[in-house]
């Protein structure tokens, strides 16, 4: 990937340019010290000479009303919001300590003093509600959107050379001398600060998607940081200081300026490509809202126009390249033969997966199948500006930060789903998956709760989100199996990995607790299989490969014996997982290299089998391996296939015979309702489902017995008002419970002080009762 240069040779201004902005993908305005404010269309090649400003007033920033606000001005795009595809307004800072509003006719619409000495930064916060701006003085301060003064939020000894917001526009980024501060706009809240940089740091930048911060200095150094302060990547020194540096809105690379060079650089931190303007040092830097061009302000007053070419995206044995803005080279790696794709309009964003190719260029969308890429189908974007591609087996998501559309793979819209009221951004490659049947979205408004939607837009279950105890901060939906059995893997603030149940099945409902289990913590990237419901992922820096993550709610002793572990040195500080197609894996080093891990076959070969019933065979596959994960595999698949045969011979090679022994018991149970209940409470422990079958199986004061067991007070004795006469048996063991593990407590329970006065305890008719239902040897029966 690198960025292709070109200046217009009519595009120059006769004195510095420190300020250039996109109004849209095609519209770049540019304002320099020569006090011109020129338009140029790159679609026509047509330079307009907007205005000219005071000759007192030189620019030193500007940025654009950003493309998220509403029309409307609330701030927060709700459903069904109009929101801008460009933008008409754009502030500047001046010189002078000025702001101005200036339109996109170059007028300045108002002009506010707002520093003492220059205002040397500007910012909108991402809804477009307010905007920050930095000084000479040292302060920073807080606008409304009509340029009325709402805060003093900062007063430091030292010039505020950048401010940046947060995604949430709860806080403000500034760089103030060797640090960087993180302040929130609450009062009642602490700031975090550290020292970034070994000399004064001239610029920053916070992305809305990924959350990452990066900053460059006179040090020659650019880095990048989490929110924490945690250092994540530091370039080496290079011969000039870093004077420029931005985020792509998508997240997904970010450019350094300096003297005479522009860095195009992933989101890790590793460099894709260097490219040499000799146009003295870039100033300014601004990329499109498509994240696909940036323009840059140079000394010399000359501004260029980047597109990224060669974009790589590969599937199996198929490489797509974008070698121009309208052409994309695919090259198949088995037969060594290419082929040309060529567009009509300008590439925004591609993507593969599932035999498919989806294209979309700044007009249409077009879909590609890899067997036959000849005739694609095309699809209407409906004026949208897309920034995100999703796919899965039978459908691709799209969305444009807020909004969210299903479609099929022969352009079909099939659904849009209803967010509750989106913020800009708030829907990214993080926040938002889709598998074959279910969509997971995080919730704009509370970032601890995921909501669900089936694949035709409506909610799942009683349509109420799930919420986790914090913030939630990436999701990901498994690719195979039934929609009963669709997982969510979800990490957390605090780097904790968990699986969670979509859908809560069988006769009883599962609470929260029970649908959602930790997998293991200090996580870092992961990963579904395409394949099969195998996970991958990086903790404590090795990689992990959960050949069966549902073992958590089968049997969680046995998730590290079906763990796939690689200990290696070569994946280097903070890998991620590119792919994980069929047993194959494809990591990336933070350095931008490419590794490739391959899973022993037999994992996948063994999952294929017990995915097809097939265990038997799977356990003639043993013979031949000696490796107690497939053993452990066969048993807890077998287990919840209900193959008790297999399961009780998996077990046994095991050396488990307690669970030899309760498979064996299990088949003693005639009913089939008890049986089931019994399984229900061995593979998982869910009471509401083991109380579900003994209910359907007429066997109440089995579900009753359950819940002494287990001391579930309230639930037992509220059984007792669809089955009278049980309520002794209640009470009596109630009774027994206070007098002999209570210390002779008093009740207080105000459910058993009401029940107590109708009954007499009669423990001889107890115990005839129990024998008679239960049988002497029931495990129900409570051990004295």
């Amino acid at each position: 990937m690198r960025l292709k240069f070109t200046f217009p040779p009519t595009l120059r201004h006769t004195d510095r340019c420190d300020c250039v902005g996109w109004m849209s993908s095609d519209d770049l305005y540019s304002v320099g010290e020569d006090h011109v404010i020129y338009k140029y269309n790159i679609i026509q090649n047509e330079l307009i000479k907007i205005a000219e400003l005071p000759q007192d007033l030189y620019p030193l920033d500007m940025h654009w009303l950003p493309k998220g606000a509403t029309l409307g001005g609330t701030g927060t795009a709700g459903a069904g919001a109009k929101r801008t595809i460009g933008s008409d307004l754009f502030i500047l800072a001046t010189s002078d300590g000025k702001f101005c509003f200036v339109n996109k006719t170059g007028r300045v619409e108002k002009s506010v003093e707002a520093h003492r000495g220059a205002t040397i930064c500007v910012r909108w916060s991402p809804d477009g509600s307010q905007f920050a701006t930095g000084g000479e003085d040292g302060q920073v301060r807080i606008w409304a959107r009509s340029g009325m003064l709402r805060s003093n939020l900062i007063q430091s000894p030292t010039p505020i050379f950048c401010v940046c917001w947060s995604a949430d526009n709860d806080a403000i980024l500034y760089c103030t001398g060797k640090y960087l501060v993180i302040k929130p706009l609450s009062p009642n809240s602490k700031q975090n600060s550290w020292k970034a940089h070994d000399q004064i740091i001239l610029k920053c930048d916070w992305n809305t998607v990924n959350n990452l911060i990066i900053s460059g200095g006179e040090d020659c150094r650019y880095k990048v940081w989490d929110t924490v302060g945690r250092p994540l990547y530091a370039s080496q020194a290079f011969e000039y200081p870093i004077t420029s540096l931005a985020w792509a809105p998508d997240g997904s690379n970010f450019a350094v300026g300096s003297y005479n060079t522009i860095r195009l650089c992933d989101t890790a931190g590793w460099c894709h490509s260097v490219e040499k303007p000799k146009d003295g040092s870039v100033f300014g830097l601004s990329w499109s809202n498509d994240s696909t061009q940036i323009a840059c302000g140079c000394g010399t007053g000359r501004v260029g126009i980047g597109h990224i070419i060669e974009r790589r995206i590969d599937w199996r044995h198929l490489e797509f390249v974008l070698t121009d803005s309208k052409v994309i080279t695919v090259s198949n790696c088995e037969t060594e033969l290419k082929d040309k794709i060529e567009l009509k309009d300008r590439l925004v964003k591609m993507s593969v997966g599932f035999g498919y190719l989806i294209v979309l260029t700044s007009n249409q969308g077009l879909i590609y199948n890899c067997k036959q890429l000849g005739h694609p189908a095309l699809f209407d974007l409906r004026d949208m500006s897309m920034s995100l591609i999703v796919q899965a087996e039978k459908y691709f998501l799209l969305s444009d930060g807020v909004n969210i559309s299903i479609y099929s793979y022969e352009g079909r819209l099939v659904a849009t789903p209803k967010l509750m009221a989106s913020k800009p951004d708030s829907v990214n490659v993080n926040t938002v998956s889709l598998s074959p049947d279910t969509i997971a979205v995080r919730d704009a408004t509370d970032t601890k709760s995921i909501a669900f939607f089936d694949i035709n837009g409506k909610p799942i279950g009683d349509g109420k989100s799930i919420s986790h105890t914090y913030e939630v901060m990436h999701l990901s939906l498994d690719q195979t199996g039934s929609p009963n059995e669709r997982k969510l893997a979800f990490a957390d603030k605090f780097q904790d990995l968990f699986i969670m149940l979509v859908r809560s099945t069988g006769q009883g409902q599962r609470s929260n607790s029970q649908r959602i289990r930790k997998l293991c913590t200090n996580i870092g990237s992961f990963r579904w299989n395409d394949k099969n419901a195998m996970l991958s992922g990086f903790a404590d820096n090795k990689l992990h490969i959960w050949l069966y993550p549902s073992v958590v709610f089968i049997d969680s002793t046995l998730i590290h014996k079906t763990t796939y572990k690689v200990e290696s040195g070569d994946f280097g500080k903070n890998p991620t997982i590119s792919d994980f197609l069929s047993c194959q894996l494809t990591v990336r080093k933070s350095t931008g290299a490419l590794i490739q891990c391959a899973l022993p076959i037999y994992y996948e070969l063994c999952l294929d089998l017990l995915s097809a019933n097939r265990a038997e065979e799977a356990l003639q596959l043993c013979q031949y391996i000696s490796d107690d994960s497939i053993y452990a595999l066969i048993a807890v698949i077998s287990l919840h296939n209900r193959d008790f045969d297999s399961a009780e011979n998996a077990f046994a090679q095991l050396s488990n015979t307690e669970m030899v022994f309760c498979l064996q018991n299990l088949r003693s149970i005639a009913s089939k309702e008890e049986r089931e209940a019994e399984l229900a409470l061995l593979a998982g422990g869910n009471l509401q489902e083991a109380e579900g079958h003994y209910l359907q199986g007429n066997k109440p004061l089995h579900a009753i017995m359950l819940h002494l067991n287990e001391h579930n007070w309230d639930r037992a004795i509220d059984l007792t008002q669809r089955y009278q006469q049980y309520l002794e048996i209640v009470i009596g063991y109630r009774e027994k419970y206070l007098k002999a593990y209570g210390g002779g407590k008093k009740e207080t329970n105000p459910k058993y002080l009401q029940a107590m006065k109708t009954v007499d305890v009669d423990w001889d008719r107890i115990d005839a009762k129990l024998t008679k239902e239960l049988g002497e040897d029931s495990a129900l029966r409570i051990i004295e």
